[in-house]
């Protein structure tokens, strides 16, 4: 393997993750950079080790934010415009892929149909959060729902102010996008494009010849699938997607496997590997998890 190319896809993949962790502080309103790093990383690490880790990824960095004295409104609908970012970002991949396959690019089937269900989950995402970002009616009908649930699973106290919160902090992200929506697209488009470059540099490393096109929806079909919480993280079945992906692709078998390795370690294990340094490092500074309010 070239070694410069597997330098290339390192610093990819930590310019990925600045651009993460420079997103979340914006849409929180923070500069505390020590603590929205470890917040976004530990967040990260907690998704990828633990089964349905999303949601208890979430609530990590929403616990660690707050202990750091953020406010907890603002961390809220941070995190939720953040998210719907980031998933829209991942399902609009397959439309850049698409012009080359409409000019006569020769695909596999298989990867045709991931490009088609990558733009049919772009659409339907982008429908639903222009419904909640437009309709009041909507949100709250959501929240409402929402609340119900969490109250009968959480019988301690009762939430009554969900509706109204959510109408908040939905008006909030909607100014604060709006007046950033140049630097949130960059940071958005720069966190999956970086991590796109570092998936190409992982192939260029083994010596591959392939068509960026045809990897651009490999990656995007993959990323769809870790969007199911089959594995922690997409452990094993991300693996076995990417490299059967690329195969598909026209890269030759031994090299998309070598490609999905390197590539997976420096996507999945360094993260997580960072994730838990940088949790000690916060709890060093702020205390355990628990002050949270």
């Amino acid at each position: 393997m070239s070694p410069w190319w597997l330098v290339v896809m390192v610093v990819a993949q930590l310019s990925s993750f600045a651009c993460t962790i420079a997103l979340l502080a914006m849409v929180v309103r923070t500069r505390q950079w020590f603590a929205v790093s470890c917040a976004s990383l530990t967040g990260n690490a907690v998704t990828n080790v633990l089964p349905a880790g999303d949601a208890v990824g979430a609530g990590v960095q929403y616990r660690m934010l707050a202990v750091a004295g953020i406010d907890a409104d603002q961390v809220a609908g941070g995190l939720a415009a953040a998210s719907i970012l980031g998933l829209a970002s991942v399902l609009v991949l397959p439309v850049f892929a698409l012009p080359a396959l409409l000019g006569g690019l020769s695909a596999s089937a298989g990867l045709v149909r991931a490009g088609e269900l990558g733009v049919a989950g772009f659409v339907l995402v982008v429908a639903f959060s222009v419904l909640m970002m437009t309709s009041d009616r909507s949100l709250v009908a959501l929240a409402r729902a929402l609340q119900w649930l969490v109250n009968r699973l959480w019988r301690r106290r009762t939430i009554t102010t969900w509706p109204r919160r959510f109408v908040e902090q939905r008006d909030f992200v909607r100014s604060e996008l709006g007046r950033n929506w140049t630097r949130a697209t960059l940071l958005v488009g720069g966190h999956v494009g970086l991590d796109y470059l570092s998936l190409l540099a992982a192939l260029r490393a083994t010596g591959a010849q392939f068509n960026p096109s045809l990897v651009l929806l490999a990656f995007a079909a993959t990323a769809v699938i870790a969007f199911v919480p089959i594995t922690p993280g997409g452990l094993g079945v991300v693996e076995a997607s990417l490299s059967g992906l690329l195969v598909l692709a026209g890269v030759p078998g031994s090299q998309a496997l070598e490609a999905t390795f390197v590539f997976r370690l420096a996507s999945y294990w360094m993260p997580v590997i960072v994730g838990g340094l940088l949790y000690l490092l916060f709890r060093r500074r702020y205390g355990p998890l628990g002050a949270a309010a």
